[in-house]
């Protein structure tokens, strides 16, 4: 394995005291150069003729590598390291959201209009038109980000307080990139049942549910009995976001190369939550070849150990991973680092496309393959084509929610994909831009017009 490159994800800030002297901070530059770290931003904090005072910032590959850079600036002579802190811990302090009020409470009458006993009046309304809950509360626009913990990133069983962290990072980016006000519910529980339950209980306040890191298979239960007996939307990101964010990126790579999804041979492995979701909506989308992988190699009718989903998408050929990749036109990683090698890379078709993206670290690491391969991604900010599920969920609850749809249909999520596709066109398609940036400004807004569009076609848009 090569050494990934460093990132803001570990990020640590050094206050270091140096002697106010030509060269000083030179030797600190190269000190942390000469470890592989990239230097951030350098602040002074203080000087006098003796010393100066600097606050300096280092992005790290991981935990480890941060450690041996402080270690090296720490050995410097004539350098006191005052304090060192880890910016990622610093930016989770207190949590990274917050509840406001919109309205001010100047007066009595303020508080008489929105509390009681003015309330109550509003209460009947509701009572007496259940409909009007959207109007007048805030229901409207929030989604509840509910999981059991069983399954955070690709970190495993955690547990909810563990999982509080990722859920209000979604917060966040519901907020930032679709103005929908969302809070994270992190359930003591991973009893399907109860999970089941519970999310039913808690409905009439919400517009939507985005169930988020429950593990497979009973996230494929939970996500289908809530959407049958729940009258608003229920999205599983880690499934359909994956799945629609995916598909747009792969449609732009087969547009550049000049295939097509029909005739194409794709090995997708991991056939966990996402990559059920991905192989079900490849084939909505027209894949007519697609040979799922698990630990135990290609997902065969011959296998007896399978699941029901994973019986719905196995294939006759059997083998390992390595056998599903001769000749493949397309890789799709959503499983584990270091999985995929040079060598699977290079028994693929001419111009193959690998998407690799476990996350943090991908089934390979592109440096590894540049010259073998003609489009990569992965799932990771600091290489090109991020296939990053914010470009997706956003704007699918957005178009959900304003069109009141009561449920989000396999439609919406391919008009979604074709939606994020077509952001890039066919001049501007290039091996590194094939998915739009998660800034992109466009992205939430032509997704929630194509998802409304599909909603009305399926029948299912109360507005």
């Amino acid at each position: 394995m090569v050494n990934l490159t460093p990132s803001s994800s570990f990020s640590v800030t050094m206050r270091l005291q140096l002697p106010n002297q030509a060269g000083m901070l030179a030797s600190v530059v190269q000190a942390i150069a000469e470890m592989g770290g990239n230097l951030g931003q350098i602040q002074l904090i203080e000087q006098t003729l003796k010393i100066s005072l600097r606050e300096v910032t280092v992005d790290a590959a991981s935990t480890e590598h941060a450690e041996h850079i402080v270690q090296a600036v720490k050995a410097l002579p004539e350098i006191r390291l005052i304090e060192v802190s880890d910016r990622t811990f610093d930016l989770h302090r207190g949590g990274k959201i917050s509840v406001h009020s919109k309205i001010a409470l100047g007066t009595q009458g303020d508080l008489a209009m929105a509390y009681t006993p003015g309330v109550g009046r509003v209460c009947k309304a509701i009572a007496a038109e259940p409909e009007k809950v959207y109007a007048l509360t805030i229901k409207g626009n929030t989604v509840a980000i509910v999981t059991d913990g069983s399954a955070v990133l690709g970190l495993g069983n955690l547990g909810p307080e563990a999982a509080m962290p990722v859920m209000e990072g979604k917060a966040m980016l519901f907020k930032e990139f679709a103005g929908l006000d969302a809070f994270p519910i992190c359930l003591a529980t991973q009893d399907t049942e109860e999970i089941i339950q519970a999310v039913k209980h808690m409905a009439p306040v919400f517009g939507g549910v985005n169930l988020e890191d429950i593990s497979a298979p009973r996230c494929f239960e939970i996500e289908a009995r809530l959407r049958q007996e729940l009258d608003i939307p229920v999205f599983h990101d880690d499934q359909n976001g994956t799945a629609i964010v995916t598909l747009a990126a792969l449609i732009n790579a087969l547009k550049l190369l000049k295939k097509d999804l029909g005739e194409v041979k794709v090995v997708l492995n991991g056939a966990g939550a996402a990559g059920i979701a991905i192989a079900k909506l490849l084939k909505k989308a027209g894949a007519n070849y697609i040979a799922l992988c698990d630990s135990k190699g290609i997902v065969s009718k011959d296998r007896t150990d399978l699941t029901a989903e994973k019986q719905e998408l196995a294939v006759e050929l059997s083998g390992t991973l390595a056998d599903a990749m001769q000749g493949a036109d397309v890789f799709l990683g959503v499983s584990a680092p270091g999985v995929l090698t040079p060598e699977m890379v290079r028994s693929m078709a001419a111009d193959p496309v690998v998407f690799a993206m476990a996350n943090p670290i991908p089934e390979i690491q592109p440096e590894l393959v540049k010259n073998d391969v003609a489009v990569m991604a992965t799932g990771r900010s600091d290489y090109a084509n991020q296939i990053n599920n914010v470009l997706a969920f956003p704007g699918v609850f957005r178009g959900a929610i304003d069109c009141r749809a009561s449920e989000i249909t396999p439609n919406m999520c391919l008009e979604a994909a074709y939606a994020i596709a077509s952001l890039i066109n066919p001049a501007e398609l290039t091996k590194e831009y094939v998915i739009p940036s998660v800034f992109d400004k466009r992205v939430a807004t032509v997704v929630a017009a194509a998802v409304q569009r599909a909603a009305r076609q399926d029948g299912i848009a109360k507005l």
